[in-house]
């Protein structure tokens, strides 16, 4: 039985955003390999620097928490608007959506998921406190925010994710904050 796979945050590739007007660093992806148009859901870093737009992804569902900086307001298609300034609270939104952004102060950094809508639902939790977790059956990765935390397969600093494999592989310790990400595929 795997304990699950390590994914160390200076192992992260940059890409450009599929607009090319942002950087992007993918953590994880099912299936492996898929691309922008055939993944089920991805779990990925942003560096936002400016104020480009989002690319649109229609028909993905998704939530992006902000993780590093002072966070920025996005207009969703001209008329909502949402400020993600508060770290830690994950929004959902339609990967549809045109999303504008200016930037509450200097460059910032977010946690994204994206889903593909009636193939996959799930959401992100925040866990912020020291405690030891049961893993759930639908958690599809962890990401260490601050702080540290052990898992099966090895301990996770600031930026370092874990993706479990296996059945029921055994507790979590977080002291700090983590973004635990849970996914159900639908057949």
């Amino acid at each position: 039985m795997s304990a699950g796979r390590l994914l160390r945050a200076e192992q992260l590739q940059p890409v450009p955003w599929r607009n090319g007007q942002g950087i992007t660093r993918e953590i994880a992806v099912m299936p492996p390999g898929a691309g922008m148009d055939d993944f089920l859901w991805r779990v990925s870093l942003a560096d936002v620097v400016g104020a480009a737009p989002f690319s649109r992804f229609p028909g993905v569902d998704r939530t992006i928490v902000l993780i590093d900086g002072a966070g920025f307001r996005m207009t969703l298609d001209g008329a909502q608007v949402h400020a993600l300034t508060t770290p830690c609270v994950p929004f959902a939104f339609p990967g549809e959506a045109g999303v504008a952004v200016a930037l509450a102060g200097g460059p910032t950094r977010d946690f994204n998921l994206m889903l593909r809508r009636g193939r996959a639902t799930g959401g992100i939790e925040v866990w912020n406190d020291s405690a030891t977790r049961a893993v759930p059956p639908d958690l599809v990765l962890l990401h260490l925010v601050h702080g540290c935390a052990r898992t099966p397969a090895g301990d996770l600093g600031p930026g370092d994710s874990w993706r479990p494999e296996g059945p029921a592989p055994g507790p979590i310790g977080i002291d700090g904050v983590a973004l635990a990400v849970r996914v159900v595929i639908h057949v």
